[in-house]
């Protein structure tokens, strides 16, 4: 029986993954990653996003030059050996976008369920992302394309049980 559930799991992840794929438009998922991180957490280092978006040091390099070259993305004045990075207002626009059409084209896959399948379906998906979760480390890398305005404290079950565990309660 677990087969087949995973097999149907397996196909949604595939609908999800293509409906994502329309909604960043040419721009790559990693690259995406980079604008929803710094649109969250402005100021951090090349250093400090490559391990959000689970990139190499220089792979994040690359995706900051490309995302700079559209003027999505501005590197600061270097203080040290830092250089904080931040979102352009193009890039702030640019992540509005992707979240808007991120949450309505994966949406639309609940379409078909009634409002208490709905709920009833986000209860099991609840419990299945908190038990999947290891770290804080490993929730901020999973959430990093989450619009996290939406999922804050005591709402996002990947972000309470990251608190949960660093708390030591599990």
């Amino acid at each position: 029986m677990h087969d087949l559930l995973s097999n149907k799991l397996g196909a949604l992840g595939v609908l999800i993954e293509e409906r994502m794929g329309h909604a960043l438009h040419d721009l790559s998922p990693r690259a995406a990653a980079v604008l929803s991180t710094l649109h969250f957490r402005p100021g951090l280092t090349t250093t400090e996003l490559s391990k959000v978006v689970a990139v190499s040091q220089p792979t994040a390099v690359r995706l900051l030059d490309g995302l700079q070259r559209r003027g999505f993305v501005e590197r600061g004045e270097q203080a040290g050996r830092f250089t904080p990075l931040k979102l352009t207002e193009a890039g702030r626009v640019e992540v509005t976008r992707l979240q808007n059409e991120r949450i309505l084209t994966i949406g639309t896959l609940l379409m078909p369920l009634e409002p208490h399948e709905t709920k009833a379906f986000e209860t099991m998906l609840d419990r299945i992302l908190a038990a999947a979760t290891t770290s804080r480390f490993h929730a901020r890398t999973t959430c990093r394309l989450c619009e996290h305005d939406l999922c804050g404290p005591g709402v996002c079950p990947i972000g309470n049980k990251a608190t949960e565990i660093e708390q030591g309660v599990v």
